[in-house]
């Protein structure tokens, strides 16, 4: 909804001044100027991201339209899950937790946060470091060094869409001046015709350089930086569940280690310890 809304912010400030002004908005309306712009640039990010890149940008676009599902709600279900896991392991030993881990769409646990199952990579990263806890061959250190390097290829996957979409925008301008230019050209090649009419296509050829500094930073530009910003939300979530898991591990109560948890996460959606507390012990019930 905030894309939307920036987006006609820009363009009524832009375009409402330059109409205010008295600039005619019909003398901006080049398609042609466009599609040269866009075209080139297109062009020109296919040859540099082709491949996985172009195909984890396109499925990443959609998300840009859509508010984060790692919101406060996802967040308390995923400590109460962690809470409860970890309670079972305490009282029942690793092994009750064998079950679960291997089939979580199975399990009674993951079955009961709908909005954790839903995401399969927040999924299957829980069971793959409870299964190594239930194997009992890796120490915490080796885990945790595990850990950060899942993390870290998980964040550069992730934000492999923003940088290609950077490319693309910077990419903008400079393809503007390429339209610009071959407007000029055009219109020396009709240097014999009247003022008037050599002065409307230069008019049109200075929009090419016009549209491509717009688009670049009043439209894609800002996609990018929203795509940098989703990809810091899922790497903070997979950084809550190692913090989680480490401290378990460490011999921390379940308790304490989802309190952990809670200090790893974000402090503007951060529930209160009481809040957590009240939460996690309020779903165990159900």
């Amino acid at each position: 909804m905030f894309v939307i809304i920036g987006y006609v912010i820009a363009c009524a400030m832009i375009f409402g001044g330059y109409a205010m002004a008295g600039g005619h908005l019909a003398g901006l309306w080049q398609p042609l100027e466009v599609v040269m712009i866009f075209g080139g640039a297109l062009g020109a990010f296919v040859v540099a991201y082709g491949g996985k890149p172009l195909k984890l940008t396109l499925k990443a676009l959609p998300k840009i339209f859509k508010g984060s599902p790692y919101n406060k709600a996802f967040y308390m279900d995923l400590f109460a899950l962690h809470f409860e896991i970890l309670s079972k392991v305490r009282k029942e030993g690793l092994m009750s937790v064998e079950a679960d881990v291997e089939n979580p769409e199975a399990s009674p646990l993951f079955s009961k946060y709908p909005s954790v199952l839903h995401d399969h990579h927040v999924v299957e990263f829980v069971a793959d470091y409870l299964r190594l806890m239930v194997g009992g061959n890796l120490n915490a250190f080796e885990i945790e060094n595990l850990m950060d390097i899942e993390i870290e290829g998980h964040h550069h996957e992730e934000l492999e869409p923003s940088h290609a979409v950077t490319t693309l925008a910077d990419g903008l301008p400079a393809f503007g001046i390429v339209a610009a230019v071959m407007g000029v050209v055009h219109t020396m090649e009709n240097v014999g015709l009247p003022p008037a009419e050599l002065g409307i296509l230069i008019a049109h050829a200075l929009v090419g350089t016009f549209l491509g500094i717009l688009l670049a930073y009043g439209f894609v530009g800002p996609l990018a930086k929203v795509l940098e910003i989703k990809a810091n939300e899922s790497t903070r979530v997979y950084q809550t569940i190692k913090t989680i898991l480490l401290a378990s591990l460490n011999g921390y109560a379940p308790q304490v280690a989802v309190e952990f948890g809670r200090k790893a996460m974000d402090a503007m959606d951060r529930p209160g310890f009481k809040e957590l507390e009240d939460h996690v012990k309020s779903t165990k019930g159900k």
